[in-house]
């Protein structure tokens, strides 16, 4: 059996670890675009900021392909999928074929189309190299940055280079940070927490154009304003990486459609990771939950399949959870619905509290939540909305933080 994983992340090498646990002698072929052997992605903020050395990202010692036998085909990016003659064609020239395929190509960062975006130290932050560009133009001095996007990537760009001393402003269009994953309560806890540890955003703007000469110097906003800026980092959120397949050849929306056992529409092709539409268990529909162990668990499972072994999926759950300074911020599910129609929100605290908590409700169904500091319970509160665990009692007395949770059995 020859399998041909596209993409070196946690979904593609998960995916070739469960094969290889099934299967030690099948072939397995795995195609990146990255040179840099399976790392930690969340880890390069951390690096940015310079908590953690570069040295540390990869999630294996030793070479993983060479104790997996993988054979590698790095630095060259899937260009074709011809799915009937079950062959992909890379950005080279070179052709792969193949009996099984995952597609766990991840995404790509969006670009930010305006004059003079193509200047020196402008860059995204989705990949250890995007890290060490930017390292290398901090190391040649900068003074002013530029966040483009208020949501996690933005969040931890800022983050990380306040903590290096420099003076970040951080442009978002939303009116307030993490718009995606909180409420208004809770975004503007969050925006003034960030303002109080020397953050300074403007709301409800954008940039359009950069001036410099090789590099950026500053940036001239839609309110007429121009700021002062060396140094550029865009987050303005990612596309699933599909190029490469044909229109009309497998099912797709947004990703590739997939089913319980994270097979496409085309029999023996997979997807798993950011390019996979799964099953969202707080929507009740499909959904790119476009995050770490999701990722790795559904390579995991694709692995499994891909090998022979049947292994359903139950589905995925956005969440997140991050610490802001003062602020213990967890979400999960629909914590922030643009359409509230069918749905009951109860919530309780403030700034002035020191803690927020809201809850999503469909009927007796808790279907998402924010938790700002005192988020203890977060864990259960997770485990009632992936087991779809009835509320039966006043939904009020969720909002307790002495609640005993053993009453809803």
């Amino acid at each position: 059996m020859k399998h041909l994983i596209i993409g070196n992340g946690t979904a593609g090498i998960n995916a070739a670890r469960a094969i290889r646990e099934m299967d030690a002698t099948a072939a397995i072929v795995m195609v990146s675009d990255e040179t840099f052997p399976p790392y930690s992605r969340p880890m390069i903020s951390y690096v940015l900021e310079g908590s953690e050395p570069h040295e540390k990202l990869p999630l294996f010692a030793g070479s993983v392909y060479e104790d997996l036998n993988i054979t590698p085909v790095l630095g060259h990016r899937a260009a074709h999928l011809d799915v009937k003659k079950k062959i992909v064609r890379l950005e080279n020239g070179a052709d792969i074929d193949f009996e099984t395929l995952l597609i766990a190509s991840g995404a790509d960062a969006r670009q930010i189309k305006v004059p003079g975006s193509d200047l020196g130290n402008i860059f995204t932050m989705r990949t250890q190299k995007d890290v060490l560009d930017q390292l290398k133009a901090v190391s040649q001095g900068v003074k002013n940055a530029l966040v483009l996007g208020g949501g996690l990537v933005g969040f931890k760009a800022a983050h990380a280079l306040l903590k290096r001393g420099i003076r970040a402003t951080m442009l978002i269009t939303s009116p307030y940070p993490l718009a995606m994953q909180v409420d208004e309560t809770a975004g503007k806890m969050i925006l003034k927490e960030l303002e109080t540890h020397g953050l300074t955003v403007k709301v409800g703007v954008s940039v359009t154009a950069f001036d410099g000469g090789e590099t950026v110097k500053n940036a001239r906003l839609d309110s007429g304003e121009t700021l002062e800026c060396d140094l550029v980092i865009v987050g303005k959120g990612v596309d699933p990486s599909l190029g490469f397949i044909p229109e009309n050849d497998i099912d797709m929306g947004y990703g590739i459609q997939v089913d319980s056992y994270l097979c496409s529409s085309v029999p023996d092709i997979y997807a798993a990771g950011d390019a996979a539409e799964t099953f969202d268990i707080a929507r009740q529909t499909r959904w790119i939950n476009a995050i770490w162990p999701e990722a790795a668990i559904q390579g995991r499972i694709a692995g499994f399949n891909m090998a022979g072994r049947k292994v359903s999926y139950p589905g995925s759950l956005g969440r997140n959870v991050m610490r802001i300074y003062g602020l213990d911020v967890m979400t999960m599910g629909l914590a922030n619905p643009e359409n509230t129609k069918d749905l009951e929100i109860i919530q309780a605290g403030d700034e002035n509290a020191g803690a927020y908590r809201r809850l999503v409700f469909s009927g007796d169904i808790l279907v998402g939540a924010v938790l700002i500091n005192q988020i203890e319970q977060g864990g259960i509160l997770r485990a009632m909305i992936e087991n779809r665990v009835p509320v039966r009692i006043p939904k009020k007395y969720l909002m307790s933080l002495n609640f005993n949770y053993s009453r809803l059995l």
